[in-house]
């Protein structure tokens, strides 16, 4: 049977189409899949009732009666524990927890906001301080704390993600920073998208202890900051 140039032109086309819609469906679910994934694990864990509790010791009390969750773990593997899943901070020494949203992660101190190797080196670490910013204290003073909200997890590696659901925060939500073996606890009092060319959130004055946590938006890309900036309300020593 033969075909004819018209027709062999015709199913080229035809497979070439079909091919190519399927790359463009591939890349699509590739680009935002993470961002998908983190969604539907924050709906999934929320119509499970499953709440996140921090434990400040490596020792488990034995009050406790929920799961443990694995630092670096997948989100996923925590949706198998029952509805209490304890934190327990990667360490004490400079790290940040969000029982909301699962968050527990290193942070990599005195990052450079300018030099674009240096902050990259950082986040494929953890969450960056900014070299500008002071330390947690009792002082007034805006600690500054970046991270990445992206898709691209295959080139910035595991903590690419790690604010993807960082708009998830409500006020009143609580974050821990650890740092010098003393548990900093802040409460979220504003959260809010500017453009990314504006650096207010790290040059504003300040009048109390202050938290400002930045990630990109959308994900992924410059376009904007999306800022949430919290007061401290506790200062627990864990010695």
């Amino acid at each position: 049977m033969k075909i004819s140039l018209f027709h062999f032109k015709h199913l080229y086309f035809d497979v070439l189409a079909n091919f190519l819609i399927i790359l463009g469906i591939v890349f699509v679910i590739g680009w935002i899949g993470p961002l998908l994934l983190d969604e539907a694990w924050f709906i999934i864990k929320d119509l499970r009732h499953q709440t996140f509790q921090l434990i400040p010791s490596k020792e488990v009390p034995a009050t406790f009666t929920g799961s443990v969750a694995k630092a670096g773990g997948s989100p996923f593997k925590d949706l198998l524990y029952g509805n209490v899943v304890g934190i327990i901070p990667v360490n004490t020494d400079f790290s940040l927890v969000i029982e909301k949203l699962g968050v527990n992660v290193p942070i990599v101190d005195n990052v450079s906001i300018t030099n674009n190797q240096q902050y990259v080196t950082a986040l494929q670490q953890g969450v960056a301080h900014a070299s500008i910013s002071p330390y947690p204290s009792d002082t007034p003073g805006n600690v500054y704390l970046f991270a990445h909200a992206s898709l691209d997890f295959w080139r910035l590696g595991k903590y690419a993600r790690v604010f993807n659901l960082l708009h998830k925060l409500e006020l009143k939500d609580k974050i821990h920073v650890f740092y010098d073996n003393r548990i900093y606890v802040y409460e979220v009092v504003n959260k809010e998208t500017m453009p990314g060319w504006n650096t207010y959130p790290i040059e504003r004055p300040v009048i109390e202890p202050t938290l400002t946590l930045q990630t990109c938006d959308p994900p992924g890309t410059t376009l904007n900051r999306f800022v949430v900036t919290a007061k401290l309300v506790n200062i627990k020593s864990l010695n």
